[in-house]
């Protein structure tokens, strides 16, 4: 049944004017050749404001729309296994689907009670992360960094390392990044024999912001069917989650809303919510979420950027001086955080090594300024231990990733939490002081 007419067309939006009062805001209509979707936004009396779907191209006034679904729906079933979708729930991996059973894309939050936040750590054998940032089953933790330091190379290595040693499914969602880097993490997935665990859903860089931002709730309808139908442990991993808030700002400035300071709409951190608190943990299954952070400009205090980070349980934060000085990853560990940096959490001897490495580390930047104006003679010994120790730690917490070997010639590896304290005991304790400071960079564990 015909619900309207198209009398005004925009980049990502049209006008309708209505002849049919069953339409709901949420609604999916279409074109009668069925070449043209919209997503219903806004209704006024007899008019509304519909999104675009895919491409208002070649769209002409005059044209009839049909009601098609009532919202965008998505596959719940194990048929979301091994398989790449867009933003709409559709196939796009080119191989034969049969559906079982969709349901809305946009589906509600969990209740309080059934929060689970009781559970265990999750060592990624990346060594940075495990002693500065540890994390914990269930937790969000945000990766961010500005263009070009690290992020997505950082999160193809922890859905390597993660992912092949626990028996939790994964979720990758790509949100307006490059396709030639899905389609790279389709190829590894393959090789290394785990595209049967992982589900990938796509908003892909050249596509319209619409599109962009519907991946993220496509991808969440998949955590929340292995969290309360399978029972099951879930990672997600959001690559970028600033670009999603980037496209809703392009919707609002195509559907002429109020936008706030730097472009951003007024209600960014009700978007926000919406998105993290659909990522929670329950007793039936846990879903830990590894969620990238563009910060435009190297701006950690963007307005955006400060909403995302408010949510996140934990964040590692890819600093350029760091990259520059070729130490990767390149994290900054004063600027990175973990709620599980807690003595009743991590242990008495991981506590107190980590504040002691901090301490070394601050120790060591006011170090480098008096050594350069007075040389390094000119310092106590104790200080001269700290300086060189702390050199030693720099480069041992640098590390050659699995998903950098092409670039690097360099084998990835992984290294026990174990390990990693009993080489930074060793190294804090003088037992390494004969040893020069480039036997450190580059390594796994230490093995003299």
């Amino acid at each position: 049944m015909v619900v309207g007419k198209i009398i005004s067309i925009y980049d990502v939006s049209i006008k309708v004017i209505l002849s049919s009062p069953d339409l709901v805001v949420g609604d999916i209509v279409c074109t009668e050749d069925g070449k043209y979707d919209f997503e219903v936004v806004s209704i006024d009396s007899i008019e509304a404001t519909c999104i675009t779907l895919n491409s208002n191209h070649g769209l002409k006034k005059g044209a009839k729309l049909v009601k098609k679904a009532n919202s965008i729906e998505m596959e719940y079933s194990d048929q979301v296994i091994g398989r790449v979708f867009d933003s709409y729930g559709n196939v796009i991996d080119g191989k034969p689907f049969k559906s079982v059973k969709k349901v809305p894309t946009k589906n509600g939050t969990i209740s309080l009670e059934k929060l689970d936040i009781d559970t265990e750590p999750l060592w990624t054998g990346i060594k940075i992360i495990d002693f500065f940032a540890p994390i914990q089953k269930g937790f969000k933790i945000g990766l961010i960094g500005g263009a070009g330091v690290g992020k997505t190379v950082l999160i193809r290595e922890l859905i390597h390392n993660i992912y092949t040693d626990t028996s939790a499914n994964a979720i990758f969602i790509g949100v307006g990044e490059r396709s030639r880097e899905g389609q790279e993490l389709i190829e590894e997935m393959k090789k290394t024999q785990l595209m049967d665990k992982i589900s990938l859903v796509f908003g892909q860089m050249g596509s319209n912001p619409v599109s962009r931002s519907k991946a993220v709730d496509t991808g969440l309808t998949i955590a929340e069917y292995l969290r309360d139908e399978k029972k099951k442990d879930s990672l997600i991993f959001i690559d970028n989650v600033y670009r999603y808030i980037q496209a809703q700002s392009e919707i609002s400035m195509e559907l002429k809303e109020i936008l706030v300071e730097n472009g951003y709409m007024s209600n960014m951190a009700e978007l926000i919510s919406k998105v993290e608190e659909r990522a929670n943990s329950t007793k039936d299954g846990a879903i830990t979420s590894f969620q990238t952070i563009y910060v435009p400009a190297d701006d950690l205090n963007d307005e955006a950027v400060q909403n995302i980070s408010a949510y996140m349980d934990g964040q590692i934060t890819l600093d350029r001086k760091m990259s520059e000085k070729g130490l990767h990853p390149a994290i900054n560990v004063f600027k990175s955080t973990s709620k599980l940096v807690d003595i009743d959490k991590i242990g008495e001897r991981h506590y107190n090594l980590l504040k002691k490495v901090l301490a070394y580390y601050t120790r060591y930047e006011e170090l480098e300024e008096v050594i350069a104006i007075l040389g390094v003679d000119e310092i106590s010994d104790e200080d001269k231990n700290i300086f060189y120790r702390s050199r030693k730690l720099r480069n041992y917490f640098s590390q050659p990733l699995f998903a950098a070997e092409s670039f690097t010639n360099m084998a990835g590896v992984q290294v026990p939490i174990e390990d990693v304290l009993n080489d930074v005991e060793n190294i804090l304790n003088g037992t390494y002081d004969y040893i020069d400071e480039l036997s450190f960079l580059y390594i796994g564990k230490y093995n003299g």
